[in-house]
């Protein structure tokens, strides 16, 4: 009876794990759907393709813009925002001031800032104001950097300011009141992430798109 019952147990065992399909993780079908929109869009991953591109009239028109790299990498506040890459190669101005300031890597990492960075004077309406009263054009402030922290709320990581640290959707926050000027405009602007390129390109958004969904910039 042994000898029976045991290749028909493997048998069947067999034909449930090949006929079981494999899951797709919310991030694959985020990803697939990005990568469709991506084919089918005006531009193809080559030069030739993106000469084709022209620069929007609302950019070409401004002449004073502002450029923000604000985030995680400026509780360190030394060297520049590629701290959190340059903090861990060896011979680095970056690598001996952490080391000498914050001790080694291996018991305090970038991920310890997190709960230092508070952003307890954030005020995105006096930001606004300032940017109005300095006539600037456009903002293109940093959401996500190489570190990989985004300054905005994400659906897709836990690791966010909106919620690490100082727990607020900092770019949804700054393109409210930006909205509500009509002289200004809001951008999203995102670098490559550490050890590689990224595919996402920078968004910028003009004022009239932001007064239409004020908060769009904080969401992906």
């Amino acid at each position: 009876m042994t000898r029976i019952l045991l290749p028909v147990t493997v048998i069947v065992i067999g034909a449930a794990l090949i006929a079981e399909p494999k899951a797709q993780t919310p991030t694959a079908a985020i990803l697939a759907k990005v990568d469709a929109a991506v084919s089918n869009g005006p531009f193809a991953p080559n030069w030739k393709s993106l000469e084709h591109f022209a620069v929007p009239a609302w950019y070409e028109d401004g002449k004073f813009g502002i450029f923000i790299h604000w985030g995680l990498y400026s509780v360190p506040a030394f060297g520049n925002e590629w701290y959190p890459r340059n903090m861990y190669k060896k011979g680095t101005p970056e690598f001996a001031h952490h080391v000498a300031t914050f001790g080694r890597q291996s018991t305090f990492g970038y991920k310890d800032f997190i709960p230092k960075f508070t952003a307890e004077r954030f005020d995105p309406a006096q930001w606004a104001a300032l940017f109005k009263e300095a006539g600037a054009r456009y903002v293109v402030p940093v959401a996500e950097h190489h570190d990989g922290f985004p300054m905005y709320d994400c659906s897709l990581t836990d690791w966010s300011a909106a919620k690490m640290g100082p727990k607020r959707d900092v770019i949804g926050e700054l393109a409210t009141p930006c909205a509500r000027r009509a002289s200004s405009s809001a951008s999203r602007h995102t670098a490559p992430s550490i050890g590689g390129s990224s595919t996402r390109a920078s968004c910028s958004i003009p004022t009239s798109a932001i007064q239409k969904t004020p908060r769009s910039m904080g969401r992906r």
